[in-house]
């Protein structure tokens, strides 16, 4: 079991992929009713985050491209399947959909930080296939 100086420290290494106001509100959860949930949630991100496949380490597999993070505000969706290959995480690649149909292509995670675009904790990594069938549409 994690404690909360690790799920701290877990904040600080997923500063290039959470946005600061969803950073300190996930900082205020870790001290209450549920806070272990949140320091276990954290530090198994951080842990995904470390283990993603980096640019073009899964070009040429189509629908069977993991998607391992998914970014969110109101009806517009970034689904994040390599992160990139430099320290600092300035772009990302994956698929952005903007409610006009998905594309692919460079998505700058920095960009969706600024903008207060939010990291779905919740979310597990699928398919491109499995996230197509899920949402009901193409991606």
């Amino acid at each position: 079991m994690n404690g909360i100086s690790e799920a701290k420290k877990a904040l600080n290494e997923l500063t290039g992929f959470i946005g600061r106001s969803q950073g300190e509100a996930l900082r205020v959860l870790l001290r209450g009713e549920e806070g272990q949930f949140f320091i276990d949630k954290i530090c198994e991100l951080r842990d995904l985050v470390a283990r993603m496949p980096k640019t073009y380490e899964q070009e040429g597999r189509g629908d069977g491209a993991v998607i391992y993070l998914h970014y969110f505000i109101g009806s517009c969706d970034w689904y994040i399947t390599e992160k990139d290959t430099e320290e600092d995480q300035l772009q990302a690649f994956g698929i952005a959909d903007l409610g006009c149909g998905p594309e692919y292509g460079y998505i700058s995670i920095q960009e969706l930080l600024e903008n207060n675009v939010e990291l779905d904790i919740h979310y597990s990594p699928r398919t491109v296939a499995e996230q197509m069938a899920r949402s009901g549409r193409d991606l």
